[in-house]
């Protein structure tokens, strides 16, 4: 059996340009897609936190340190210069092997510069599966 499961994705990235007329996709740095380990043309899941739109699509390599993130085509539509979204991907893997899988999160401030990268969510981190509390709660 495969399970699907969240592979990466860029956090908090600020769209730069929207393209109407390209055949469709998202362009982003090159920087970026090795930072957040997303190859060229990977689909994508993109989540847009300033009006709610989801949409799928996949990555395109923009040039290196452009801090570029562009959507083309349709999905230009569901998204406007400034907006913030997250850029996801997914992996088919065995639960075995998902087990074990963290997950990479490149988050990037206001310029899309990645200020930090992590390999695990604060969700993992900071939550005891079993007990269902925070490490921190006193009433552990």
């Amino acid at each position: 059996m495969q399970i699907t499961m969240f592979k990466s994705k860029l956090h908090q990235m600020v769209v730069t340009e929207a393209n109407l007329m390209y055949e469709g996709s998202i362009t982003i740095d090159q920087d970026l897609l090795d930072a957040a380990d997303l190859l060229p043309y990977e689909k994508v899941q993109v989540v847009n936190i300033t009006n709610g739109s989801r949409l799928e699509t996949y990555t395109i390599p923009g040039e290196r340190g452009s801090r570029i993130c562009c959507l083309n085509g349709a999905a230009a539509r569901l998204t406007q210069v400034g907006d913030r979204v997250i850029i996801i991907s997914y992996a088919e893997m065995t639960p075995e092997e998902a087990k074990n899988h963290k997950p990479t999160v490149v988050v990037v401030d206001e310029n899309n510069d990645p200020k930090q990268i992590v390999d695990e969510t604060k969700y993992a981190t900071e939550y005891d599966l079993k007990s269902g509390l925070l490490e921190n709660d006193s009433n552990n």
